[in-house]
């Protein structure tokens, strides 16, 4: 029997960290995927999670486990793959490690990921997005903090984690630019609005000299973490519902705040091409998506195009006796 504690450590940070260059936010999507398997192996075969072993964790239990995401924790079938895209790394790393486990293995990357729905973005109206950001109390240190934050993440259309990550050497201030490192270790300069550009202004002048780097610290002067952000924006969110109430029926995360970005630059240049430099993504196929949530785009198609004719004609009704008798013969 051959305990997983050493093989998943060593998959995690000589493996992962070390070898593949994989960023913190991957390594800890794949601990937190490993994290919820280990938990419901060791719920599921009475063992500490620390006490199993890799013949135990096979193809039929972690078939279990994906339907336990879906079923019992309510995740959707994207959540699913990303957990499983996961484990199939982990086994591919233990293909030429463990050659005694190789069937198994081979089984476990057998498993196929679930086909999903390919839905429109959810993204904040005009009026909705106001609202959001002008939930904070300007008048409170907390107030100008997330003021910031809200309109230089809506402004650059920053994922959450370049958001939480950005410093304050990255801001340049005669220019009203931000240096971001996105996905994939790709940079990318972003000017802002004067807006955020203000409220970004206002927060560094009480931000105080604190030992981070990071521009958006808590109360202890730590990084605000990706999961502190979330919450405040759903308290922001709540406020600005009392407003704008088409905002209870919507999940305003942060990647809300990065889909509005992207349709108001879209809305504003028609330019797929712009919205895709904006937003740091690698191909114009990823951009795509915003095409089909914006009704704009379909009005100009259909003002451009000449439609069929249609057929003209006068409808003659039939005498009523003849109709009557036709119906009860």
């Amino acid at each position: 029997m051959t305990p997983i504690a050493p093989l998943i450590e060593t998959f995690l940070r000589d493996t992962l960290a070390c070898q593949r260059g994989a960023s913190r936010h991957t390594s800890d999507s794949y601990a937190s995927s490993f994290q919820l398997l280990f938990v419901f192996a060791a719920d599921r075969l009475n063992v500490k999670p620390s006490a199993l072993t890799l013949e135990q964790i096979d193809a039929g239990l972690v078939s279990a486990f994906l339907e336990h995401l879906e079923d019992e924790r309510k995740n959707a079938a994207v959540t699913r793959n990303v957990r499983l895209a996961a484990i199939k790394s982990f086994f591919r790393f233990l293909e030429y490690r463990q050659p005694a486990a190789l069937e198994q293995i081979r089984r476990v990357l057998a498993i196929p990921f679930k086909k999903t729905d390919t839905r429109l973005v959810p993204y904040l109206l005009r009026e909705e997005l106001q609202a959001v950001l002008d939930a904070p109390d300007p008048a409170t240190r907390d107030g100008i903090r997330d003021r910031a934050m809200l309109h230089v993440a809506v402004c650059a259309g920053l994922r959450v984690s370049e958001l939480t990550g950005l410093k304050v050497d990255d801001i340049d201030l005669p220019s009203m630019s931000i240096l971001v490192l996105g996905k994939g270790r790709r940079e990318r300069t972003l000017p802002l609005w004067k807006p955020a550009a203000a409220a970004r202004r206002a927060w560094l002048a009480i931000r105080g000299q604190v030992a981070t780097p990071e521009v958006f610290v808590n109360a202890r002067g730590e990084p605000l973490s990706r999961w502190g952000f979330a919450y405040l924006l759903r308290q922001h969110a709540a406020t600005a519902a009392r407003k704008q109430p088409g905002l209870a029926k919507k999940r305003v995360s942060p990647h809300v705040l990065r889909h509005t970005c992207a349709m108001v630059v879209l809305q504003a240049t028609g330019d797929i091409r712009k919205v895709s430099l904006w937003l740091g993504h690698a191909t114009l196929t990823t951009t795509e998506v915003y095409t089909r949530g914006d009704p704009t785009e379909k009005l100009d198609a259909m003002e451009a195009i000449v439609p069929p004719h249609l057929r003209r004609g006068v409808f003659q009704p039939t005498d009523k006796l003849i109709e009557l008798l036709r119906r009860t013969s």
